[in-house]
Protein backbone atom coordinates (compact mmCIF):
# COMPACT_ATOMS: atom_id res chain seq x y z
CA UNK A 1 0.00 0.00 0.00
CA UNK A 2 1.37 3.60 -0.50
CA UNK A 3 1.47 6.04 2.29
CA UNK A 4 0.51 8.95 0.17
CA UNK A 5 -2.41 10.96 0.80
CA UNK A 6 -5.21 9.38 -0.89
CA UNK A 7 -7.06 10.59 -4.07
CA UNK A 8 -10.43 10.14 -3.03
CA UNK A 9 -11.78 9.13 0.13
CA UNK A 10 -14.77 8.22 0.38
CA UNK A 11 -16.90 8.23 4.01
CA UNK A 12 -19.54 5.43 4.02
CA UNK A 13 -22.74 5.89 6.98
CA UNK A 14 -23.26 2.63 7.74
CA UNK A 15 -25.63 3.04 10.97
CA UNK A 16 -27.34 -0.19 11.53
CA UNK A 17 -26.70 -1.06 7.44
CA UNK A 18 -25.94 -5.12 9.26
CA UNK A 19 -24.66 -7.75 6.78
CA UNK A 20 -25.69 -5.78 3.47
CA UNK A 21 -22.70 -3.56 4.04
CA UNK A 22 -20.61 -6.03 3.30
CA UNK A 23 -21.80 -6.39 -0.46
CA UNK A 24 -22.16 -3.04 -1.06
CA UNK A 25 -18.26 -2.44 0.33
CA UNK A 26 -16.89 -5.32 -1.92
CA UNK A 27 -18.92 -4.00 -4.93
CA UNK A 28 -17.29 -0.24 -4.07
CA UNK A 29 -13.73 -1.13 -3.70
CA UNK A 30 -13.90 -3.17 -7.08
CA UNK A 31 -15.27 -0.19 -8.89
CA UNK A 32 -12.87 1.87 -6.82
CA UNK A 33 -9.88 -0.39 -8.08
CA UNK A 34 -10.65 0.26 -11.53
CA UNK A 35 -11.46 4.09 -11.50
CA UNK A 36 -8.84 5.36 -8.62
CA UNK A 37 -6.42 3.55 -7.75
CA UNK A 38 -5.34 5.60 -4.65
CA UNK A 39 -8.90 5.37 -2.21
CA UNK A 40 -9.19 5.55 1.45
CA UNK A 41 -12.57 3.59 3.00
CA UNK A 42 -13.59 5.36 6.41
CA UNK A 43 -16.60 3.19 7.82
CA UNK A 44 -18.76 4.62 10.16
CA UNK A 45 -21.05 2.74 12.08
CA UNK A 46 -21.41 4.81 15.32
CA UNK A 47 -24.42 3.52 17.54
CA UNK A 48 -26.30 3.59 20.58
CA UNK A 49 -25.37 1.50 23.52
CA UNK A 50 -26.76 -1.50 23.86
CA UNK A 51 -28.88 -1.25 20.89
CA UNK A 52 -27.77 -4.66 19.51
CA UNK A 53 -26.75 -3.36 16.44
CA UNK A 54 -23.86 -6.30 14.67
CA UNK A 55 -22.51 -3.33 12.14
CA UNK A 56 -19.69 -1.73 14.43
CA UNK A 57 -18.23 -5.38 14.27
CA UNK A 58 -18.91 -6.26 10.63
CA UNK A 59 -17.07 -2.69 9.94
CA UNK A 60 -14.16 -3.77 12.58
CA UNK A 61 -14.11 -6.67 10.21
CA UNK A 62 -13.78 -5.18 7.23
CA UNK A 63 -11.03 -2.91 8.80
CA UNK A 64 -9.27 -5.76 9.25
CA UNK A 65 -9.24 -7.17 5.51
CA UNK A 66 -7.20 -3.48 4.41
CA UNK A 67 -4.86 -0.97 6.07
CA UNK A 68 -6.68 1.20 3.17
CA UNK A 69 -10.33 0.81 5.49
CA UNK A 70 -10.74 3.18 8.39
CA UNK A 71 -13.44 2.15 11.52
CA UNK A 72 -15.52 4.64 13.34
CA UNK A 73 -17.35 2.73 15.74
CA UNK A 74 -18.31 5.45 18.29
CA UNK A 75 -20.93 5.67 21.19
CA UNK A 76 -23.39 7.65 19.13
CA UNK A 77 -23.61 11.84 20.51
CA UNK A 78 -25.67 12.67 17.32
CA UNK A 79 -27.94 11.40 14.30
CA UNK A 80 -26.28 11.20 10.69
CA UNK A 81 -24.67 15.07 10.78
CA UNK A 82 -22.93 14.08 13.80
CA UNK A 83 -21.59 10.52 11.94
CA UNK A 84 -20.73 12.47 8.79
CA UNK A 85 -18.46 14.47 10.74
CA UNK A 86 -16.80 11.79 12.70
CA UNK A 87 -16.40 10.18 9.07
CA UNK A 88 -14.97 13.09 7.54
CA UNK A 89 -12.83 14.30 10.09
CA UNK A 90 -10.68 10.78 10.14
CA UNK A 91 -11.13 11.01 5.94
CA UNK A 92 -7.40 12.04 4.73
CA UNK A 93 -8.26 12.37 1.26
CA UNK A 94 -7.93 15.48 -1.41
CA UNK A 95 -11.48 14.79 -2.35
CA UNK A 96 -14.02 13.61 0.18
CA UNK A 97 -17.11 11.81 -0.87
CA UNK A 98 -20.16 10.80 1.40
CA UNK A 99 -22.92 7.98 0.87
CA UNK A 100 -25.12 5.93 3.02
CA UNK A 101 -23.93 1.99 3.22
CA UNK A 102 -27.62 0.41 2.89
CA UNK A 103 -27.59 0.22 -0.89
CA UNK A 104 -30.52 2.68 -1.52
CA UNK A 105 -28.30 4.76 -3.10
CA UNK A 106 -26.20 2.52 -6.06
CA UNK A 107 -22.36 2.75 -5.23
CA UNK A 108 -21.77 3.19 -8.79
CA UNK A 109 -22.91 6.63 -7.98
CA UNK A 110 -19.35 7.46 -6.24
CA UNK A 111 -17.58 6.80 -9.61
CA UNK A 112 -19.89 8.56 -12.02
CA UNK A 113 -20.30 11.78 -9.52
CA UNK A 114 -16.36 11.51 -8.66
CA UNK A 115 -15.53 11.79 -12.75
CA UNK A 116 -18.03 14.64 -13.33
CA UNK A 117 -15.90 16.45 -10.23
CA UNK A 118 -12.68 15.71 -11.73
CA UNK A 119 -13.46 16.46 -15.63
CA UNK A 120 -15.32 19.16 -15.04
CA UNK A 121 -13.22 21.03 -12.37
CA UNK A 122 -16.16 21.07 -9.96
CA UNK A 123 -16.12 21.69 -6.15
CA UNK A 124 -18.95 19.85 -5.04
CA UNK A 125 -20.91 17.24 -7.17
CA UNK A 126 -23.86 14.99 -5.96
CA UNK A 127 -26.94 13.24 -7.47
CA UNK A 128 -30.77 13.94 -7.81
CA UNK A 129 -33.40 11.08 -7.30
CA UNK A 130 -35.44 10.81 -10.42
CA UNK A 131 -36.40 6.86 -10.15
CA UNK A 132 -37.78 6.52 -6.24
CA UNK A 133 -39.04 3.25 -5.01
CA UNK A 134 -39.51 4.78 -1.32
CA UNK A 135 -43.13 5.31 -1.11
CA UNK A 136 -45.43 8.17 -1.16
CA UNK A 137 -44.72 9.42 1.73
CA UNK A 138 -40.96 9.93 1.79
CA UNK A 139 -41.33 11.43 -1.84
CA UNK A 140 -44.06 13.65 -0.60
CA UNK A 141 -41.98 15.38 2.12
CA UNK A 142 -38.95 15.31 -0.25
CA UNK A 143 -41.02 17.40 -3.09
CA UNK A 144 -42.19 19.32 -0.34
CA UNK A 145 -38.99 20.03 1.32
CA UNK A 146 -37.15 20.74 -1.80
CA UNK A 147 -39.95 23.28 -2.85
CA UNK A 148 -39.33 25.52 -0.35
CA UNK A 149 -35.78 25.31 0.04
CA UNK A 150 -35.80 26.75 -3.51
CA UNK A 151 -38.17 29.08 -2.17
CA UNK A 152 -36.31 30.57 0.92
CA UNK A 153 -32.42 29.45 -0.52
CA UNK A 154 -33.52 31.06 -4.18
CA UNK A 155 -30.51 30.82 -7.02
CA UNK A 156 -29.12 27.24 -6.18
CA UNK A 157 -28.75 24.89 -9.13
CA UNK A 158 -29.97 22.24 -7.05
CA UNK A 159 -33.15 19.64 -7.62
CA UNK A 160 -32.53 17.63 -4.73
CA UNK A 161 -30.85 18.56 -1.14
CA UNK A 162 -30.65 15.58 0.62
CA UNK A 163 -29.87 13.31 -2.30
CA UNK A 164 -26.36 11.41 -2.43
CA UNK A 165 -23.69 11.09 -2.86
CA UNK A 166 -21.80 14.15 -2.68
CA UNK A 167 -18.13 14.57 -3.04
CA UNK A 168 -16.37 17.76 -2.74
CA UNK A 169 -12.56 19.28 -2.72
CA UNK A 170 -10.85 18.85 0.74
CA UNK A 171 -10.65 22.68 0.51
CA UNK A 172 -14.59 23.61 0.35
CA UNK A 173 -15.08 20.97 3.06
CA UNK A 174 -12.84 22.66 5.79
CA UNK A 175 -13.78 26.29 4.83
CA UNK A 176 -17.55 24.84 5.06
CA UNK A 177 -17.22 24.36 8.69
CA UNK A 178 -20.43 22.50 9.45
CA UNK A 179 -22.37 22.27 12.54
CA UNK A 180 -25.50 20.18 12.32
CA UNK A 181 -25.27 17.13 14.43
CA UNK A 182 -28.78 16.24 12.84
CA UNK A 183 -30.76 14.85 9.74
CA UNK A 184 -30.21 18.76 8.31
CA UNK A 185 -26.66 18.37 7.72
CA UNK A 186 -27.05 17.74 3.71
CA UNK A 187 -29.41 21.24 3.66
CA UNK A 188 -26.65 22.98 5.29
CA UNK A 189 -23.85 21.39 3.00
CA UNK A 190 -26.04 23.07 0.41
CA UNK A 191 -26.93 26.27 1.69
CA UNK A 192 -23.07 26.79 2.25
CA UNK A 193 -22.28 25.92 -1.01
CA UNK A 194 -24.80 28.59 -2.46
CA UNK A 195 -23.24 31.00 0.27
CA UNK A 196 -19.91 30.21 -0.97
CA UNK A 197 -20.88 30.27 -4.63
CA UNK A 198 -19.50 27.21 -5.74
CA UNK A 199 -19.06 25.68 -9.06
CA UNK A 200 -21.97 22.07 -8.13
CA UNK A 201 -22.50 19.49 -10.76
CA UNK A 202 -25.29 16.93 -10.81
CA UNK A 203 -26.24 13.73 -12.21
CA UNK A 204 -29.50 11.81 -11.95
CA UNK A 205 -29.69 8.71 -10.02
CA UNK A 206 -32.71 5.81 -8.40
CA UNK A 207 -33.06 5.39 -5.11
CA UNK A 208 -34.48 1.63 -3.67
CA UNK A 209 -36.80 0.98 -1.17
CA UNK A 210 -35.49 -1.33 1.84
CA UNK A 211 -38.54 -3.49 2.49
CA UNK A 212 -36.61 -4.64 5.97
CA UNK A 213 -36.24 -1.91 7.29
CA UNK A 214 -37.92 1.40 7.97
CA UNK A 215 -37.79 4.68 8.00
CA UNK A 216 -35.41 6.67 10.52
CA UNK A 217 -36.60 10.09 9.61
CA UNK A 218 -39.82 10.59 11.79
CA UNK A 219 -42.50 12.73 11.06
CA UNK A 220 -41.32 15.33 13.73
CA UNK A 221 -38.29 15.56 11.54
CA UNK A 222 -39.95 17.71 9.46
CA UNK A 223 -40.84 20.23 12.06
CA UNK A 224 -37.10 19.95 12.48
CA UNK A 225 -36.17 20.16 8.82
CA UNK A 226 -38.63 23.46 8.51
CA UNK A 227 -37.66 25.30 11.79
CA UNK A 228 -33.44 24.64 10.40
CA UNK A 229 -34.21 26.47 7.08
CA UNK A 230 -36.23 29.36 8.46
CA UNK A 231 -33.59 29.96 11.25
CA UNK A 232 -30.51 29.70 8.71
CA UNK A 233 -32.64 31.50 6.33
CA UNK A 234 -32.23 34.71 8.80
CA UNK A 235 -28.78 33.63 9.45
CA UNK A 236 -28.19 34.32 5.53
CA UNK A 237 -29.78 37.30 5.84
CA UNK A 238 -27.25 38.23 8.54
CA UNK A 239 -24.39 37.18 6.57
CA UNK A 240 -25.81 39.44 3.70
CA UNK A 241 -25.98 42.34 5.99
CA UNK A 242 -21.92 41.86 6.83
CA UNK A 243 -21.40 41.79 3.06
CA UNK A 244 -23.09 44.87 2.32
CA UNK A 245 -21.60 46.63 5.01
CA UNK A 246 -17.67 45.49 3.95
CA UNK A 247 -18.10 47.13 0.69
CA UNK A 248 -19.35 50.60 2.06
CA UNK A 249 -16.57 50.14 4.31
CA UNK A 250 -14.53 49.58 1.60
CA UNK A 251 -15.42 51.47 -1.29
CA UNK A 252 -16.25 54.37 0.61
CA UNK A 253 -19.10 55.48 3.19
CA UNK A 254 -22.38 56.83 2.15
CA UNK A 255 -21.28 60.19 3.75
CA UNK A 256 -18.25 60.21 1.57
CA UNK A 257 -20.37 60.39 -1.86
CA UNK A 258 -22.06 63.48 -3.46
CA UNK A 259 -25.49 64.16 -1.97
CA UNK A 260 -28.22 64.71 -4.33
CA UNK A 261 -30.15 67.62 -5.15
CA UNK A 262 -33.86 67.87 -5.29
Amino acid sequence: MSHSTPNLSVVVLAYRSGEALRGFVDSLIYLLDREEPEWELVLVANHFSGDGDKTPEIVKQLAESSARIKAITQIKKGMMGWDMGSGLEAATGKTLAVIDGDGQMPCEDVIRVYRKLVSERLELAKTYRVNREDGMYRKTISVIYNIIFRILFPGLMSRDINSKPKIMTREVYRQMNLHSDGWFVDAEIMILARRMKLNIGELETGFSCLMNRPSFVKFSSIFEFLGNLISYRILEYGHWFKRKKYAINTHGHESDKPSSTR
